[in-house]
């Protein structure tokens, strides 16, 4: 049985190109981080090399399911980009072992994840192996983006779109295999946009949940401070470049959220925890003046996106947003 949460479009095609022998040589796993990737591409590895009848695999029981799920299959490779990117000589390595038959299973399986990370050398050198590849050999390579890749890497795989789940299928998840509290499995799906992968992660590490409301309180308190202290924080957050996707995209949920609230649609908002001060803060903006701040938000990940310079699209932004002196001018 395969242990995949949602997906069951891809699982059902995948099973039925293993009834019927049309298997691919290799799958490009597409879809938005920490959404089953990886796990997909495990199972089907266990698939493939599984010790059970036909109608039965992955058992998830046998020794050979076993030794996948715990990385210590000798066929089964993880390949994962190194300081940052995945480079030629990891590509080189893998290309000698895919080569040799397996050593225990059926097939080799090699998955290289993050894909979009590639080196253009490692992404050449890869089309070797994808143009003639070695008979027992399945390659899964994940990405969340399809853009960086070459067109050439693009056509030689079965193309497989992992789409978020939906909410509900969060929450079950996680009540019913990770014991989660019924208003906590809410908010965390809320929080995942149907990643299932995120919401088990943040569930596990508190630090995830601890450092989104630093970044939101950061938000509201800037929100009642005038310009000097927002230069200040322009400056501070400017030394982190690694840290602004992240905090822009969580400020960009409070603003939508508080969108919703002004336009009396509350349920639909993601940040169950902050629907009190959602509430305070849309009855003192008008509409304009949220659309503007969510505007200003998208802009300043646009500028970065394009390698701005960051202090100055962080100042920009800070003095985009209201000032508390000014409320009352904006309500309407």
């Amino acid at each position: 049985m395969w242990n995949v949460i949602g997906h069951s479009w891809t699982v059902d095609f995948l099973k039925q190109s293993l009834a019927n022998g049309r298997l691919a040589h290799a799958y490009l796993l597409l879809g938005p981080p920490q959404i089953g990737k990886r796990t997909l591409a495990l199972e089907l590895a266990k698939a493939l090399n599984c010790l059970a009848k036909e109608e039965e695999r992955p058992c998830g029981e046998c020794w050979a399911c076993r030794k996948i799920a715990h990385a210590t299959h000798p066929d089964v490779r993880v390949v994962e980009p190194e300081g940052g990117s995945l480079k030629i000589d990891q590509i080189r390595q893998l290309q000698r072992e895919v080569a040799l038959t397996p050593h225990e299973g059926r097939y080799r399986v090699a998955i290289l994840t993050d894909f979009d990370r590639a080196t253009t050398e490692a992404s050449n050198c890869l089309l070797k192996t994808l143009e003639e590849p070695p008979s027992q050999v399945v390659l899964c390579l994940t990405t969340p983006d399809m853009s960086p890749l070459l067109p050439t890497i693009v056509s030689r795989c079965q193309l497989l779109y992992l789409r978020p789940l939906s909410l509900e299928a969060v929450e079950s998840a996680l009540m019913d295999r990770w014991r989660v509290e019924r208003e906590r499995a809410v908010l965390l799906a809320r929080l995942s946009g149907g990643r299932l992968g995120w919401a088990v992660e943040a569930h596990q590490q508190p630090a995830i949940l601890e450092h989104r409301t630093g970044c939101l309180d950061s938000l509201v308190q800037l929100l009642n401070e005038p310009r000097v202290p927002r230069f200040a924080y322009a400056e501070k957050i400017s030394q982190a470049p690694d840290m602004a996707p992240e905090i822009l995209e969580m400020w960009l949920s409070w603003w939508r959220d508080l969108l919703l609230v002004h336009e009396g649609h509350s349920g639909g908002i993601t940040n169950l925890d902050r629907s009190e001060e959602l509430t305070m803060y849309a009855a003192q903006y008008s509409l304009d003046r949220i659309y503007s701040a969510l505007q200003a938000i998208r802009t300043a990940q646009q500028q970065l996106e394009s390698n701005a310079n960051l202090r100055l699209a962080w100042e920009v932004l800070l003095l985009s947003l209201p000032l508390p002196g000014v409320r009352s001018e904006m309500v309407g």
